[in-house]
């Protein structure tokens, strides 16, 4: 990795940072309305996994999803619209904040239901495999979905199948307001669950861009190579609660205060400085470019024009 490299890694962590701020401010305002899942904390696993894949490749994710659609590069200006209900939103103002698409980038979606992404995802890989694509589908969830049966029949059928997907757990220790440690017999870590279908698996730390992108370009390129399908384990940690309606009162103060010595937005411009990669100048270059860009998303969202009501039935299946 050069200093580019370095620097692109840190923008896109920064740009979904001022994203989902954005996104709570407006929230708050009115402007963006129902459910709101907000990923600070978390964005060195959608950087540093989906900087690892190919443009070939599919992703498939949970509701918490801008994140990731941030890191496959889908426009900040369509992503605010949507989340704003307006025309030129990416889903055309229809999906909001949990159903963002970009089929031309292969990004397949956020799943609002718990676990529905896995059915899906494997639909997907088995299509790469059936056509003989040299592709791969990472399906992205939350520790919670381990618990839904979509979970473990998708991880089953992948195993048989041999299909290229890889399982991307974001374990965030909490489940909503749940804890992992009521939820799991054998400790936090999620990973010993592939095993029982043949799967290998990997740990770790979500809270390292490059780490998050180094092993998942190695079980990528195992997956790819036709090796079956893998899991991957990010171990993370999300600041706001579940989301804008939940206070967050089920965690302790001194929990959220470790976890932020962690911050991947703070931590990894400080290393790129301290390991002379690149300028404190130039980090605030690349901070001003981002804050302009979100300025720009913001007004293109309120400058957009509603839906009429003649859109309501097209792009529905009936």
């Amino acid at each position: 990795m050069n200093k580019e490299d370095h620097l692109d890694l840190y923008r896109k962590m920064y740009l979904i940072r001022l994203f989902e701020e954005s996104c709570g401010e407006n929230y708050s305002k009115g402007f963006i309305r129902g459910f709101l899942h907000l990923y600070i904390g978390q964005e060195a696993v959608a950087v540093g996994s989906i900087d690892s894949l190919e443009e070939k490749d599919y992703i498939v994710t949970h509701y918490r999803d801008h994140g990731h659609a941030i890191a496959r590069g889908l426009s900040t200006n369509g992503l605010m619209a949507e989340l704003f209900g307006k025309e030129t939103g990416v889903s055309k103002g229809k999906g909001g904040s949990m159903h963002l698409f970009d089929s031309e980038k292969n990004f397949m979606g956020g799943h609002a239901i718990v676990g529905a992404q896995m059915p899906l995802a494997a639909g997907f890989a088995l299509a790469s495999q059936y056509r003989k694509e040299d592709s791969v589908t990472m399906v992205y969830f939350g520790d919670g979905a381990t618990n839904q049966g979509t979970f473990h029949e998708t991880m089953n059928l992948a195993s048989v199948w041999k299909l290229p997907i890889v399982f991307f757990l974001e374990n965030n220790f909490y489940g909503m307001g749940t804890s992992v440690e009521r939820i799991r017999s054998n400790g936090k870590s999620f990973s010993n669950m592939a095993e029982g279908y043949g799967i290998p698996s990997t740990i770790v730390d979500g809270m390292d861009v490059i780490a998050v992108k180094e092993t998942t370009k190695e079980v990528v390129d195992k997956v790819r190579s036709g090796n079956g399908p893998a899991l991957i384990e990010a171990t993370t940690f999300r600041f706001q609660g579940h989301s804008m309606a939940d206070p967050a009162k089920y965690r302790e103060s001194s929990e959220v205060d470790e976890w932020r010595k962690k911050d991947p937005v703070e931590s990894f411009p400080e290393y790129i400085i301290s390991s002379n990669i690149a300028s404190k100048e130039e980090i605030e270059d690349v901070k001003k470019s981002v804050e302009d860009e979100m300025n720009a998303a913001v007004k293109f969202a309120t400058e957009s024009n509603e839906p009429d009501l003649e859109s309501l039935s097209k792009d529905v299946y009936l």
